[in-house]
């Protein structure tokens, strides 16, 4: 760790967003990469990264031989071309997907999660090569651009997040409701390829921001607390919150952390980017003020410093509880 050293560079068609690991079966690790955005085919920028742009890239990474990483699939996900957004304007119309924002996968279920701008979807990954779409959903009545996914502990959940105004807005004042800029809680429900993603409420955070606060729900992680599903979250100046979606139906907060507004009098871009629990302790980074570490005081959440792991990847989720 101290001398990290040069390895490969494997060249993507569209650059590269996000990175989702997906362990392999035969000593390799796969590499999702996430995509989106492409220039316009009428803009002469290019010539790889161009409209239409509707698939991942595939990385395999042999772990004994990892220069020989290279693409190895480039499945398209939305031959149809995907959500073709809802016309209305910006922040508040549905984007058109275009490719993925975020991937998260759960290997113990060889499922994966995608948040594809217009799309939430549903994977078997069971061929890390060959992704298949179990499902598909939108909602273009609230969601705007959807961001990240989270599976519960056993998979059995999602939790999609809409990155309305792409985190540079102040969405958590009266102007927005609740339903904007929130997470979506979706079970999972049924067997095997006939699994569907079933959508059971909303939350955002319960607190009237000011309108110089830029806010959304953004990138968190699971507290691991066995029989719960809690979850630490990042909401730019919204600050952190910490709630609770066991009862999928009717999510609630129970507990948060925030500094209050950078400035009263003019927009600022600050607050928390990303939160993450680990080993007994929130970590969070703040655009503006910097890394947070913090402890949570409650005798219920007490019960996740038993579950100590040696890594954490939030986008590669673990079975928690198979380490305590």
């Amino acid at each position: 760790m101290r001398n990290p050293r040069y390895v490969k560079a494997v060249e993507t068609e569209c650059g590269s967003h996000t990175h989702t690991l997906m362990p392999g079966k035969r000593g390799e690790t796969y590499v999702y990469v996430s995509s989106y955005l492409p220039t316009p085919a009428s803009s002469g920028v290019g010539p790889d990264c161009q409209e239409p742009h509707d698939k991942i890239s595939i990385i395999k990474v042999p772990l004994k031989n990892p220069t020989a990483a290279a693409v190895v699939a480039e499945p398209v996900l939305f031959p149809d071309g995907g959500n073709p957004g809802d016309g209305r304007p910006y922040p508040e119309g549905t984007r058109a997907t275009s490719g993925c924002h975020d991937l998260t996968t759960y290997p113990d279920e060889d499922l994966m999660a995608g948040a594809c701008m217009g799309d939430g979807v549903l994977f078997d990954v069971s061929k890390p090569e060959a992704p298949k779409i179990i499902d598909i959903v939108r909602d273009d009545e609230n969601f705007a651009f959807w961001h990240s996914a989270t599976f519960n502990s056993k998979a059995k959940k999602v939790v999609f997040t809409d990155e309305l105004g792409g985190g540079g807005l102040a969405t958590c004042t009266a102007a927005f409701r609740p339903e904007q800029g929130a997470n979506a809680i979706y079970d999972i429900v049924g067997q095997g390829d006939k699994r569907k993603l079933r959508f059971r409420s909303y939350y955002k955070i319960p607190r009237i921001n000011a309108d110089t606060e830029n806010c959304v729900a953004h990138n968190g992680s699971l507290i691991p607390v066995k029989g719960r599903d809690i979850m630490v979250q990042a909401w730019y100046q919204g600050g952190i919150s910490v709630w609770d979606f066991t009862n999928s139906r009717k999510p609630k907060e129970l507990g948060f952390f925030e500094r209050g507004p950078l400035s009263t009098t003019r927009s600022i871009t600050g607050g928390a980017w990303s939160t993450y629990y680990y080993n007994g302790y929130i970590y969070s980074n703040d655009i503006q003020k910097g890394f947070d570490v913090l402890k949570i005081n409650d005798k219920d959440l007490d019960k996740a410093k038993k579950v100590r792991l040696d890594e954490l990847n939030v986008q590669t989720q673990p079975d928690y509880f198979d380490f305590d």
